[in-house]
């Protein structure tokens, strides 16, 4: 299994790929792991249901876009958490970031930033964009029977998409930008351990 410490030492030997964000516009999210009672864990939010909001009832990381008072992404995806769940990064360990990703569906472009934090929550749902925040285990997201080909909801309409279904009450999927986030991030443990 993995540790925190294994995913600290891979994380400072990583080279991500950066990539311009072009016309999209730039957002920023914070992949932020802990210890849990099975090991290392990711924090992901539950958008609230909005019909104004084409990612309502999404599972995501915390994060959005990158406000003119920001200073760099990093600094967004810090802020953003601070006013979605109330957790302030900059009392947490920085550890690295994944490589750039843009939307498919969705011009935008998004950096993520890792972070291990020793809060487990529960945390203060600030934002109403915000249903709720809650953990998986690094173990529940390598578990290769949740993976697969899933129906998802985007915008008005089902499409199959590649996806993870988690261990939640009403077994949400894990799917677009947050998925390939995840999936970058599993790779990059696994191409380390090998």
């Amino acid at each position: 299994m993995t540790t925190l410490a294994e995913i600290e030492r891979i994380l400072a030997d990583h080279s991500p790929l950066l990539l311009e964000p072009g016309g999209a516009p730039p957002a920023a999210v914070a992949l932020i792991v802990n210890d849990g009672p099975r090991g290392p864990r990711l924090l992901l939010l539950e958008r609230a249901a909005n019909d104004n909001d084409p990612w309502s009832g999404h599972i995501c990381f915390p994060g959005g876009k990158i406000e003119n008072g920001d200073r760099d992404p990093r600094t967004a995806a810090e802020r953003e958490t601070r006013e979605e769940i109330g957790l302030d990064l900059r009392d947490s360990r920085y550890l690295g970031r994944l490589s750039d990703i843009s939307g498919a569906r969705i011009p935008v472009h998004v950096s993520c930033f890792v972070y291990r934090t020793d809060e487990s929550g529960p945390f203060r749902l600030m934002d109403e964009e915000v249903e709720e925040a809650f953990w998986v285990s690094l173990v529940d997201l390598q578990e290769t029977s949740r993976h697969g080909l899933k129906t998802v909801s985007f915008d008005g309409q089902n499409w199959i998409r590649p996806g993870i279904t988690l261990p939640h009450p009403g077994e949400p999927v894990l799917w677009g930008l947050t998925y390939q986030l995840v999936m970058d991030f599993l790779q990059v443990l696994k191409e380390h351990k090998e």
